[in-house]
Order: C-alpha cells, then sequence, then structure tokens
C-alpha cells in the first residue's frame, strides 16, 4: 500500500465524534466518506457543500483503518478523481451508516420538517383553511406512516401525503388573497408580502392607500395575516377570493 493511500487509524478515530459513514461497494471496490451526521440531509438537499463538511476531504476504501481509495480505483468507478463528484455519488448510492441516538435524532428532524411542509404547503379543502401540526402528526400515525431519516423532504411529502388522504381532506392548492394597505403600511409590509406570497396584481388608489392580489400557500394565511395585522396596527384589509 502506496504512501497516500494510507492515512492513519488515529486520524479518523479523532474525528469520528458526530460524524458518519457513508459507504458504497461497486465494481469488488469499497468507497467511504466521513460526514457531519447533521449535514446528511442538507447536503442531500443541495442546501450544503458536501466538502465544507467532511473533516477529510479524502475519499477512504476503509476510513476506520484510514486507508485512502486508490486512484486506480475511483477512476474505475466513477471515471473522475473528483472529490466533490465521488462524495456526492457515494452519499446517493451508498448506505449511511449511523449511530442509534443519531438515527433517532435525524428521524425526529426530519418529521417536524415534513409535518412544518404539509403544514404551509396545504390545506383543507372543505374549510380552506391549514391542518393544525397536531392534527397531521395525528393523522400520520393513525396511517402508520414510516419516516426515512436520510431522504429528501420533498420527496417524503408527496409519499406521507398520499399515506393521509384516507385520513385526512387534504389538497395543495394555494389561495388568493385580496390586500388593501394604507398608504403609511405599505412599506412596512411589503417585505412580508414578497416573502410570503406571488404579487399578482397590485395598483394604488386615489386616497393613497395600495390594493393587491397575491398568492400563497394556504398555510400561510395565519403567518401573513398575523405579520400584518401587527405592523399596521390590525388596519389592513383581506379577502380570500380563491
Amino acid at each position: 500500500m502506496g504512501k497516500d493511500q494510507m492515512i492513519g487509524k488515529e486520524h479518523t478515530d479523532d474525528v469520528m465524534d458526530g460524524m458518519v459513514i457513508a459507504r458504497l461497494e461497486s465494481h469488488g471496490h469499497n468507497f467511504e466518506i466521513i460526514l457531519e451526521a447533521d449535514s446528511v440531509n442538507d447536503v442531500k438537499e443541495g442546501k450544503a457543500n458536501i466538502l465544507d463538511h467532511m473533516p477529510s476531504e479524502m475519499i477512504f476504501s476503509d476510513s476506520k483503518k484510514g486507508e485512502k481509495a486508490s486512484t486506480e480505483a475511483m477512476n474505475k468507478v466513477f471515471s473522475t478523481e473528483d472529490v466533490a463528484l465521488i462524495a456526492h455519488q457515494i452519499l446517493e448510492k451508498g448506505q449511511v451508516q449511523l449511530t442509534t441516538e443519531q438515527r433517532r435524532e435525524m428521524l425526529e428532524e426530519k418529521r417536524k420538517q415534513i409535518i412544518a411542509t404539509i403544514v404551509r404547503d396545504s390545506m383543507n379543502p372543505q374549510t380552506k383553511t391549514p391542518h393544525p401540526p397536531q392534527r397531521i402528526e395525528n393523522a400520520m400515525e393513525e396511517a402508520g406512516v414510516h419516516i426515512d431519516p436520510i431522504r429528501p423532504v420533498t420527496v417524503q411529502v408527496k409519499e406521507v401525503v398520499e399515506a393521509l388522504r384516507p385520513y385526512l381532506p387534504i389538497s395543495f392548492e394555494r389561495v388568493q388573497l385580496a390586500v388593501k394597505l394604507g398608504a403609511t403600511d405599505y412599506g412596512k409590509c411589503y417585505g412580508d408580502l414578497k416573502g410570503l406570497t406571488k404579487i399578482l396584481k397590485e395598483e394604488w388608489q386615489n386616497d393613497g392607500s395600495w390594493i393587491g392580489v397575491v398568492e400563497l400557500p394556504a398555510g400561510l394565511q395565519e403567518e401573513l395575516f398575523n405579520k400584518l395585522n401587527e405592523k399596521t396596527k390590525g388596519s389592513v384589509e383581506t379577502k380570500l377570493l380563491k
């Protein structure tokens, strides 16, 4: 084994606290990366740079022994020696080894993210209002929904919603609101409108007030109302259009 292929077991031992190993076996070769446990989901969902969360920017053949994968093996399997490209493939196609505690923590965090996404983006089509988080969580338990701690939230949300349909009236329709703001309130509220909604139409009235038609996920209605009412001292006017 060449010098560049042996990193040293003590090196990997020093960095394993709070880390996970992702492993991929292919073409008779083993490839591993060490990655911060709490970054796995963000990396898989494209929210984080994988190299920023690898304590060693290396591809290992055996990380516990500190053995680096050979350039020949990497070129044979991945047709590249680029660490970032290879690391992404290992994470996407391979297996992530989690401790019991890491799995529990990541599972709970993923469950919270999925529930928050469903609350934000869906509504009860019968009332045109969002379902409370507890109602979503109860329906998930009733439906026996299984959450994967690794797979992206966006992928799992679709599966969870389908599982919930027999237990809960739910749709992902967006709602449109008419909003009227006084001239002095417009500047205070415009940032919230831009951040939470898509402004479809807007115009200024002769009295200086602003009227707009906005579109947003049903689950964001309450957040928007709260922000607008707080900043306008309750003078904002809204009307549900559809």
